[in-house]
């Protein structure tokens, strides 16, 4: 399935009715899903973020734009925020299966139909635009609304699509496809829009122009793929640095902050939080996580809701409001829950539903379960050792084992719901039809199909729950003495999923035709289950050698 997101920008940010009535024309389109509408009262200006097939995307784009049209009278508009038109900008990001090249495609298919159907002058931006003197959207954007109705006579600035006419109530809509971009806006303990600004130029790619022997030269801000200005805030009484981080992986969010808290110290100023506008991707706020941990000498190797609220609280992101992340992070948004119904479960509920008359979950489950308490009581250990007092100069190197432990312990967990997915597919094709010698011959398939699936599944819970042994080993060998028996707790554990996951691949490998296939992972099953079964037992010697005491 091919997805794009779409980020609207509309020029109202306080009456909620319209809002909303935009907002409903995105939702009647099928199969797209509205992700975060966030409104911004100083800026008088809403950002909306949807996701879906592209041609679903497309429309509920067009619906919108034509409903704000019609809402928003940009000749009574006034905000902090660059404008020219009631949907200021339309940006399409590819986020699934699709090309920039082919999401461009689709930016150009919107902006025909908004400028010839709608009769709103229509401008294409970023990759959506082939001359690249006029694709950036500062430049089409200079001189806002109130100087679009000279800008737009001009022939280098003719609409791409659309009437060469200024439109006084819609103005103008630039869309355009990009990158995933991060909206997000520093705040600062002073009311200065002018210090903010100075701020924005030391770290802006644009920087700023400087006088040297005479002339004028442009000397580059700190940050690449940085846009920012500064700008007062009434609604909070402070000054922000608001910037577009326009490539994370250039500059991520926390390089960012970094940076300008930086600058802001400098010229006598305090950062006191951050705000996010509009969606994040979770790889920036782990990373963000990850980079303030360090910072401290402290172990990444924690959970993924302990690095994002590391991220959250490191970057001041709840000051000015609460950070919900299940609503600001476009992973867990996007998150079918349904899909992990097991791991979802407290442990009661799931002891309950395994202990049912239903065989699923069953023993493959619990055996990738099994193997992840194994990992995490190994990752501990890890953590444990790496704040341990006195070995302050070895927290990277138990920080590194405690990373891969939390690596595997994810991956086992995703393990539990899979195996319980593999059975059931089994008992799908066992379900279908056999009256005719045609659905005979589909549900055999389909039954090989899903056995080969269930033979798989617990073959990876093996191989991930074996790599995890090795970490057990270390962590009983060279880890926090104290805690040694945590270390041979998750050995014994990793030997269980190990063993028992094998017992799995066996049984489902009995119904398997392809008896080459099913020699050859047996045997590879044989091999992994010895060697962890050997190195379990060079752990419990060393958990026993340092305990001291005979059992």
């Amino acid at each position: 399935m091919q997805l794009i997101e779409c980020v609207p920008n509309f020029s109202e940010g306080n009456d909620l009715n319209i809002i909303k009535q935009i907002t409903n024309e995105i939702e009647k389109v099928e199969g797209v899903r509205l992700l975060n509408v966030d409104p911004g009262k100083a800026t008088n200006r809403t950002v909306v973020t949807f996701v879906g097939e592209p041609a679903n995307v497309i429309e509920a784009a067009y619906q919108a734009i034509k409903k704000a049209g019609e809402l928003i009278d940009m000749s009574k508009h006034k905000g902090e925020h660059p404008r020219m038109g009631a949907t200021d900008v339309c940006p399409l990001i590819p986020i699934a299966n699709i090309s920039m090249e082919e999401t461009a495609q689709y930016a150009q298919q919107l902006a025909k139909r908004v400028g010839e159907e709608l009769q709103i002058p229509a401008y294409l931006y970023e990759a959506a635009q082939p001359d690249k003197e006029r694709s950036n959207l500062s430049v089409i954007r200079a001189g806002e609304y109130e100087g679009f109705f000279k800008k737009i006579k001009e022939p280098q600035w003719k609409p791409d699509f659309g009437p060469a006419e200024f439109d006084a109530k819609r103005g103008g809509t630039v869309i355009g496809a990009r990158d995933f971009l991060v909206a997000y806006n520093i705040n600062l303990n002073t009311t200065s829009t002018r210090r903010a600004n100075a701020i924005a130029f030391d770290v802006r790619e644009a920087g700023r122009n400087i006088e040297v022997d005479g002339k004028k030269i442009n000397k580059p801000g700190t940050l690449k793929s940085v846009k920012a200005i500064g700008w007062f805030i009434e609604e909070y009484g402070v000054a922000q640095i608001s910037m577009n981080l326009t490539n994370i992986n250039i500059t991520p969010v926390h390089i960012a902050f970094d940076e300008v808290c930086n600058k802001a110290t400098a010229r006598g100023i305090r950062v006191t939080g951050s705000e996010l506008v509009g969606l994040i991707p979770l790889k920036a706020m782990l990373d963000a996580g990850k980079y303030f941990l360090q910072k401290q000498k402290r172990s990444i190797g924690v959970s993924e809701k302990v690095l994002v609220k590391i991220a959250i609280k490191s970057m001041g992101l709840d000051e000015l409001g609460p950070f919900k992340p299940e609503e600001r992070i476009i992973e867990y948004l996007l998150a079918n829950t349904a899909d992990s119904k097991l791991v979802n479960m407290q442990l009661n509920a799931f002891a309950d539903e395994t202990a049912s008359e239903s065989p699923a979950p069953g023993g493959g489950s619990i055996a990738a379960y099994v193997g992840a308490l194994g990992a995490s009581l190994a990752t501990m250990v890890a953590n444990l050792s790496s704040h341990k007092k006195g070995w302050d100069d070895r927290w990277e190197e138990f920080s590194d084992y405690a990373a891969k432990g939390q690596q595997l312990k994810d991956e086992l967990v995703k393990l539990v719901d899979a195996d319980t997915a593999a059975f059931n597919k089994i008992m799908e094709a066992f379900a279908l039809p056999k009256s005719t010698e045609e659905e005979k011959k589909l549900r055999s398939t389909a039954i090989q199909s899903a056995t080969k699936y269930a033979i798989e599944i617990p073959f990876k819970v093996m191989q991930t729950a074996a790599a995890a042994m090795p970490l057990a080993k270390a962590m009983a060998e060279i880890g926090n003495p104290n805690s040694v028996s945590d270390a041979g707790v998750g050995a014994l554990c990793i030997r269980s999923a190990v063993m028992g996951a094998f017992m799995n691949v066996r049984i489902n490998a009995a119904g398997y035709n392809d008896k080459v296939f099913v020699k050859e992972v047996i045997a590879k099953g044989k091999s992994i289950e010895d060697a962890v079964l050997a190195m379990e037992a060079e752990v419990l010697k060393l958990v026993d050698d340092k305990i001291g005491l005979e059992s």
